[in-house]
């Protein structure tokens, strides 16, 4: 989904979810539910966190240091903090590279384009360059 450069990305984080869609080998409707999912601080909110409890995702997802304080300064009415697994929050590296690899593009990192649709356009035809390349 193309936002505003100047929109918060936690924003448009249930619309994403909600357009997933990845077909079945054989018969039946595609899934509409991720097994899980790795997000970075910015989603470490709680709207998103029930959002996923909700829908029975798993998620590794970092808590943020001031979430964190004050959890604790709350004590035991603060609850236990959110689980989290390294191995697999470092799996993230490889999305992570992938961006990079396309922001390289000059038209992507600095988004002359005033239409999303066009500047769309420039991210699918940059990824299936470096697609063509690997």
């Amino acid at each position: 989904m193309v936002t505003p450069g100047q929109r918060a990305e936690c924003t448009q984080f249930k619309p994403v979810l909600e357009k997933i869609r990845v077909p079945r080998l054989g018969t039946g409707r595609p899934r509409k539910k991720p097994d899980s999912l790795a997000a970075d601080k910015a989603y470490s909110n709680g709207p998103c966190r029930e959002y996923l409890r909700r829908r029975g995702i798993r998620h590794t997802i970092p808590e943020k240091t001031d979430s964190q304080a004050a959890r604790q300064c709350k004590g035991s009415r603060g609850g236990r903090p959110p689980g989290f697994d390294e191995e697999r929050y470092k799996k993230r590296n490889t999305v992570e590279r992938a961006i990079n690899r396309l922001k390289q593009s000059r038209a992507i990192a600095t988004r002359y384009d005033k239409r999303g649709y066009v500047f769309l356009g420039i991210v699918t035809a940059a990824a299936v360059v470096i697609w063509l390349r690997t």
